[in-house]
Protein backbone atom coordinates (compact mmCIF):
# COMPACT_ATOMS: atom_id res chain seq x y z
CA UNK A 1 0.00 0.00 0.00
CA UNK A 2 1.30 3.41 -0.94
CA UNK A 3 1.59 5.82 1.99
CA UNK A 4 0.79 9.52 1.89
CA UNK A 5 4.46 10.23 2.47
CA UNK A 6 5.44 8.46 -0.74
CA UNK A 7 2.65 10.19 -2.69
CA UNK A 8 3.71 13.55 -1.29
CA UNK A 9 7.28 12.83 -2.29
CA UNK A 10 6.23 12.24 -5.88
CA UNK A 11 3.42 14.80 -6.30
CA UNK A 12 4.31 17.35 -3.65
CA UNK A 13 2.69 18.35 -0.37
CA UNK A 14 0.42 20.97 -1.92
CA UNK A 15 -1.19 18.45 -4.31
CA UNK A 16 -1.79 15.97 -1.49
CA UNK A 17 -3.24 18.68 0.74
CA UNK A 18 -5.46 19.94 -2.08
CA UNK A 19 -6.72 16.41 -2.84
CA UNK A 20 -7.41 15.60 0.81
CA UNK A 21 -9.33 18.85 1.24
CA UNK A 22 -11.43 18.05 -1.83
CA UNK A 23 -12.24 14.58 -0.49
CA UNK A 24 -13.21 16.01 2.90
CA UNK A 25 -15.25 18.88 1.37
CA UNK A 26 -12.92 21.33 3.13
CA UNK A 27 -12.33 23.58 0.19
CA UNK A 28 -12.75 27.35 0.15
CA UNK A 29 -13.92 28.23 -3.34
CA UNK A 30 -13.82 31.97 -2.68
CA UNK A 31 -10.08 31.81 -2.17
CA UNK A 32 -9.70 30.34 -5.66
CA UNK A 33 -11.54 33.20 -7.41
CA UNK A 34 -9.47 35.94 -9.09
CA UNK A 35 -9.18 39.31 -7.34
CA UNK A 36 -11.09 41.16 -10.07
CA UNK A 37 -14.13 38.92 -9.62
CA UNK A 38 -13.97 39.18 -5.83
CA UNK A 39 -13.79 42.99 -6.05
CA UNK A 40 -16.86 42.94 -8.28
CA UNK A 41 -18.73 40.83 -5.73
CA UNK A 42 -17.58 42.94 -2.77
CA UNK A 43 -19.10 46.02 -4.42
CA UNK A 44 -22.56 44.57 -3.74
CA UNK A 45 -21.95 44.34 0.02
CA UNK A 46 -22.96 46.95 2.59
CA UNK A 47 -20.05 48.82 4.16
CA UNK A 48 -20.54 46.96 7.45
CA UNK A 49 -20.24 43.66 5.58
CA UNK A 50 -17.09 44.86 3.82
CA UNK A 51 -15.59 45.64 7.23
CA UNK A 52 -16.49 42.18 8.53
CA UNK A 53 -15.21 40.46 5.39
CA UNK A 54 -11.89 42.25 5.74
CA UNK A 55 -11.36 40.46 9.06
CA UNK A 56 -11.73 36.94 7.65
CA UNK A 57 -8.36 36.52 5.91
CA UNK A 58 -5.27 38.43 4.83
CA UNK A 59 -6.40 38.29 1.24
CA UNK A 60 -9.80 39.78 2.00
CA UNK A 61 -8.19 42.39 4.25
CA UNK A 62 -6.01 43.44 1.32
CA UNK A 63 -8.94 43.46 -1.14
CA UNK A 64 -11.32 45.31 1.20
CA UNK A 65 -8.80 48.08 1.78
CA UNK A 66 -7.56 48.29 -1.81
CA UNK A 67 -7.72 51.53 -3.74
CA UNK A 68 -9.35 49.68 -6.64
CA UNK A 69 -12.36 48.78 -4.48
CA UNK A 70 -12.71 52.19 -2.84
CA UNK A 71 -12.34 54.04 -6.13
CA UNK A 72 -15.33 52.11 -7.48
CA UNK A 73 -17.28 52.69 -4.25
CA UNK A 74 -16.63 56.45 -4.55
CA UNK A 75 -17.60 56.38 -8.23
CA UNK A 76 -20.87 54.62 -7.34
CA UNK A 77 -21.70 57.07 -4.55
CA UNK A 78 -20.70 60.36 -6.19
CA UNK A 79 -22.31 62.14 -9.10
CA UNK A 80 -19.00 63.19 -10.60
CA UNK A 81 -15.34 62.72 -9.79
CA UNK A 82 -13.29 65.78 -10.59
CA UNK A 83 -9.65 65.70 -11.69
CA UNK A 84 -8.79 67.35 -8.35
CA UNK A 85 -10.39 64.42 -6.51
CA UNK A 86 -8.37 61.96 -8.59
CA UNK A 87 -5.17 63.85 -7.84
CA UNK A 88 -5.98 63.98 -4.13
CA UNK A 89 -6.74 60.25 -4.13
CA UNK A 90 -3.15 59.60 -5.16
CA UNK A 91 -2.02 61.33 -1.97
CA UNK A 92 -4.56 60.10 0.58
CA UNK A 93 -6.27 57.12 -1.08
CA UNK A 94 -9.85 56.54 -2.20
CA UNK A 95 -10.96 55.08 1.13
CA UNK A 96 -9.95 58.27 2.91
CA UNK A 97 -11.79 60.33 0.30
CA UNK A 98 -14.93 58.25 0.80
CA UNK A 99 -14.96 58.74 4.56
CA UNK A 100 -14.03 62.44 4.46
CA UNK A 101 -17.02 64.74 4.67
CA UNK A 102 -17.62 66.97 1.66
CA UNK A 103 -16.66 70.24 3.38
CA UNK A 104 -13.33 68.84 4.54
CA UNK A 105 -12.74 67.33 1.10
CA UNK A 106 -13.36 70.69 -0.58
CA UNK A 107 -10.89 72.33 1.83
CA UNK A 108 -8.24 69.71 0.99
CA UNK A 109 -8.76 70.20 -2.74
CA UNK A 110 -8.59 73.98 -2.35
CA UNK A 111 -5.32 73.74 -0.35
CA UNK A 112 -3.86 71.39 -2.92
CA UNK A 113 -4.84 73.76 -5.74
CA UNK A 114 -3.29 76.74 -3.91
CA UNK A 115 -0.08 74.80 -3.27
CA UNK A 116 0.24 73.85 -6.94
CA UNK A 117 -0.45 77.45 -8.00
CA UNK A 118 2.26 78.70 -5.61
CA UNK A 119 4.74 76.25 -7.11
CA UNK A 120 3.97 77.53 -10.62
CA UNK A 121 4.45 81.18 -9.64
Amino acid sequence: MITLFRIATVLGDSIVSYTLNLCRSNFDYLERLPDALLLYLILYLDLEDVAQLSQTSRRFEKLCSSDALWERIVENSCDTITPEMRALSKEVGWKQIFFTNKLHLQMQIRRRRQTSENLVV
